[in-house]
This record gives C-alpha cells, sequence and structure tokens, in this order.
C-alpha cells in the first residue's frame, strides 16, 4: 500500500489531487481551533479538561465526534459537517414522500444538481437552529455538566453578541460544507465522508491516552493495548461485514435488431449485508438524545423526568442499551425500505429484457427481492447494534466512559470511507496501468 500511494504521488494530476486534499484537511483543522467571538476561552478549556477527567460530554458526544472535538470548544466550525448530513438523510428521506423530489430524482445529473441545491439550502436552515441550540445551552451553563465555571462561558449575553455567535457558527458551517465540496470536485472525490473521517480519526489519540491514563494495569499498559488488540478485531470484523454482499444473478434475454443481436449477457444485482450503512445508528442516536435534552430544560421534579434521566441518560443502563439496539434494528429495516424499491427494479429489467433464473419477470420478481433484502437486512441490522454497544461494554470493561475511540458510530464511517477512498485511488491508478493497493 505504502509503494502505491508512492506511485500515486508520482503520477502528477493525480499528486496534485491529493496534494489539494490534504490542504484542506489543514485548514479544516485549523479551523476547529479557532473560538467563535463572544466565547471565555479560558472557562472553555477548563471545562473541558473537567468533562475530560470525569470521561463525560454530556448528551452533546454524538455532535462532538462529528466536529473532530469542536463543539464542546464552541469554535467557528463547532458544527462540523452534522447539520450536512442531516439536511442529506432528511432530503433522502422527502424523496420517497414528495413526488416533486422523486421526479428530480429520476431526471439525471440535472436533477441531482437541484436537489444538491436543495440540500444546502436546508443546511443552512439547520445551522442556524442548531447554533442557536448551541449558544443557549452554552449560556445557561448546561454544555458542561458538573463544572465551576460553565455560566462563564459567555460572559456576554447580549443580543447583539449571541446573534454573532449564531451567524459565525452557521458562517462556518457554510464553509465546512465548500471544503467538502472541493475536495469532492478538484481532491480526491468524497469530500464530506473524508471531513467526516478526518474529525472522526482527529478524536483518537487524545481517547487512546485517555485510556492508558486512567487505567490501573501495568500503568495503564495493559488498558491500553487491550484496546488496541479490541480495535483491530473489530475494524477487522467491519471490513467482512461491510464487503459482505448477495449477488442475485439476472440474465437478459437476447434481442434481434436487424441483422445484430443485442443482450444474452449475465450480470448480478449486489444486495449488501449492511444495506443502510450507518444511517440507523445516527437515527437512533439522535432519537435518544431528544428525551434527555428534554428532561435537562425541563424544570421540576416530575415523575417522567425522574425516569428519563435515570433509564435514558446513562449508556450503561438496560433500559438505554435494549432501546438503543431495538431502534437501530427498525431503522435499518425501515431505511432500507425507503431506499430500495424492489419494483422498481423489477420493472427496469423487464422493461429491458433481464429476469432471475428460475423467477418470472414482473411482480414474482419484486417479491422475490424483497424476500431475499429482508432475509439479509435481519443479520445486517443485529450487526450494527451489537458493533454500536461497543463503548457500552468498555464502560464497564476498560472503565472508559464516554471516551473509548473504538465505538461502533466511529469505526463503521473510518473504515466505510477508508474502503472507499482506497477504491477511488485505485481506480486512479488502474487508468495508467500501476498496480495499485491490490495484486
Amino acid at each position: 500500500m505504502l509503494t502505491a500511494f508512492a506511485r500515486a504521488f508520482k503520477t502528477p494530476d493525480l499528486r496534485k489531487k491529493l496534494l489539494f486534499t490534504l490542504g484542506i484537511i489543514v485548514v479544516y483543522r485549523v479551523g476547529t481551533h479557532i473560538p467563535i467571538p463572544g466565547v471565555d476561552y479560558r472557562n472553555v478549556q477548563t471545562c473541558i479538561d473537567v468533562a475530560a477527567k470525569g470521561g463525560n460530554q454530556g448528551l452533546f458526544g454524538l455532535v462532538n465526534m462529528f466536529s473532530g472535538g469542536a463543539l464542546l470548544q464552541i469554535t467557528i466550525f463547532a458544527l462540523g459537517i452534522m447539520p450536512y448530513i442531516t439536511a442529506s438523510i432528511i432530503l433522502q428521506l422527502l424523496t420517497v414522500v414528495i413526488p416533486r423530489l422523486e421526479a428530480l430524482k429520476k431526471e439525471g445529473q440535472a436533477g441531482t444538481t437541484k436537489i444538491t441545491q436543495y440540500t444546502r439550502y436546508l443546511t443552512v436552515a439547520l445551522a442556524i437552529l442548531q447554533g442557536t441550540g448551541l449558544v443557549a445551552t452554552a449560556r445557561s451553563g448546561a454544555l458542561f455538566s458538573g463544572c465551576t465555571v460553565a455560566n462563564e462561558i459567555v460572559p456576554d449575553q447580549s443580543i447583539f453578541v449571541t446573534i454573532t455567535m449564531v451567524i459565525t457558527m452557521t458562517a462556518g458551517t457554510a464553509v465546512v460544507m465548500w471544503l467538502g465540496e472541493l475536495i469532492t470536485d478538484r481532491g480526491i472525490g468524497n469530500g464530506m465522508s473524508i471531513l467526516m473521517f478526518i474529525s472522526i480519526a482527529a478524536t483518537f489519540p487524545a481517547a487512546l491516552w485517555s485510556i492508558k491514563t486512567q487505567g490501573k494495569l501495568a500503568d495503564g499498559w495493559i488498558e491500553f493495548g487491550t484496546v488496541i488488540v479490541v480495535g483491530l478485531v473489530m475494524v477487522g470484523l467491519v471490513v467482512f461485514v461491510e464487503q459482505a454482499q448477495r449477488r442475485i444473478p439476472v440474465q437478459y434475454a437476447k434481442r434481434m435488431i436487424g441483422r445484430r443481436s443485442y443482450g444474452g449477457t449475465s450480470t448480478y444485482i449486489p444486495l449488501k449485508v449492511n444495506q443502510a450503512g450507518i444511517i440507523p445508528v445516527i437515527f437512533a442516536s439522535s432519537l435518544l438524545y431528544i428525551p434527555a435534552l428534554v428532561a435537562q430544560f425541563a424544570g421540576g421534579n416530575s415523575g417522567w423526568k425522574t425516569w428519563i434521566e435515570q433509564n435514558l441518560t446513562k449508556g450503561s443502563h438496560p433500559v438505554y442499551i435494549a432501546t438503543y439496539f431495538l431502534l437501530i434494528v427498525f431503522f435499518a429495516f425501515f431505511y432500507v425500505a425507503i431506499s430500495f424499491n424492489p419494483e422498481e427494479v423489477a420493472d427496469n429489467m423487464k422493461k429491458y429484457g433481464g429476469f432471475i433464473p428460475g423467477i418470472r419477470a414482473g411482480r414474482p420478481t419484486a417479491e422475490y427481492l424483497s424476500y431475499v433484502l429482508n432475509r439479509i437486512t435481519w443479520p445486517g441490522s443485529l450487526y450494527l447494534g451489537l458493533i454500536a454497544l461497543v463503548p457500552t461494554m468498555a464502560l464497564v470493561g476498560f472503565n472508559a466512559n464516554q471516551n473509548f475511540p473504538f465505538g461502533g458510530t466511529s469505526i463503521l464511517i473510518i473504515v466505510g470511507v477508508g474502503l472507499e477512498t482506497v477504491k477511488q485511488i485505485e481506480s486512479q491508478l488502474q487508468q495508467r496501468n500501476y498496480e495499485g493497493f491490490l495484486r
């Protein structure tokens, strides 16, 4: 692989793309450390140190991971890529519900461009909402629970300062979105995914070192080594499952047009075991944050608030674990159902003379595809649920709290983006008759 990277850098146009991508990554990482105006940086760092020692990032751990740690530092890129991810998911879901968006999706490149534009507008709107929520949380002191100076993070709580902070974070989100599109257009591609990859990977060194410093066996080296081994095993498992697919054979009948025959070829429909990807984990995590967030800002000591605080805010609680697992399984089936339409695939196959051997074209083909898809979604959803529960097991096994680096969400994203990036570089190397990564 190192040899292939060396050859990639020897190719002039590919070297320019790699260097351009690295430059954008540097700009992005610099922006995650520039605080926004109106924030007391010293108090923020004090509260971050308190949160790090206690291993508690509150209700914002997921968003903080996607922002590369910039959220809790309240920097200009505090919201990171999360508003764009949310906007993309919402547009994808609305495509199934709104006929206009479904028609745009079928228009090809022009329709995709229009949907991308809608995604940008929705990203800015979500950034305004999330930025306002983050500023309000920081002003109230709820961003860092247990920190004595949490109420002094925003010393000046005037309307002008608040609006300036929200505008700055919204502009930062727009810049992050622009940087991702630059990587897609002028870099090696997959810009948003690469920025997400960098954000998550940037938190690994500090999290790993925290495991070592908090460990008790051989000055923490045994816990550190065990976590590394567990992480490598998880990466291998995720690579195996992410690459696994059920290939449904498709045969195209021969057709004579004039003196020429067309068709007669064989291909297959690849159905991945994890067809839904990381989306169910994000949905389940976001949904579980809602009751905890409502309870945090609710006043009084009502019974429902006490129940939520006892059962749905601690990752090691059995109710939280069971709810999280069931939500992941549900959203896995839900997302697969709206993202893959067996009837549409069957109609396209019938239109072009394709059929599955032993299955009649039309409705029987759609029913067969639905049957196969449901069967492979079960192991895929259970796999997602078990991977996502790894941090919970780390709470008990390593006393890692929320600092455990090899969480299910982070591993899934890193492995998925890494595999896709390697494939893209590999394809460009193969175009130039190079050996590439695979032998």
